[in-house]
């Protein structure tokens, strides 16, 4: 997942997809022989028409179910291109203050506070008593 911004400006994407639906950075899945990074610069090119350069990792999601799940966060201000809505969802711009004032995936609001804190560097879910929770770390 990747923060795209541009001074106080958030690329945002509303995604459209039920498993996770609301506003989010764009990002997605690793494919086979591909490294985090370069799955990140592919996936905000496919969601969004940018390239990107100059990621820097900023922090981790993760979680347990079957399998360990990891969401490697990056952050850039450093683009070109024209962005561009994809299947996944409109994309666009928005002043950072405004974030909240909009429908947000779940927890992402949260996760925001890992992409723009120097102290915070983890998002981690995990199950208590059948119900999941989590901690920023």
């Amino acid at each position: 997942m990747v923060m795209v911004y541009d001074g106080n400006k958030r690329l945002v994407m509303d995604r459209l997809k039920e498993d996770w639906p609301g506003l989010t950075f764009p990002g997605g899945k690793v494919r086979p022989k591909e490294s985090f990074m370069e799955a990140a610069i592919r996936e905000v090119k496919e969601e969004t028409g940018l390239t990107v350069r100059n990621l820097k990792l900023c922090g981790l999601k993760q979680w347990k179910s079957d399998e360990r799940y990891l969401v490697v966060f990056f952050k850039t201000d450093d683009f070109e291109g024209e962005i561009v809505s994809s299947p996944e969802g409109p994309v666009f711009w928005i002043e950072r203050q405004d974030l909240e004032n909009y429908q947000l995936a779940n927890d992402f609001a949260d996760m925001v506070k890992i992409f723009e804190s120097d102290e915070l560097t983890e998002f981690y879910y995990y199950l208590e008593d059948g119900e999941w929770k989590y901690r920023l770390l």
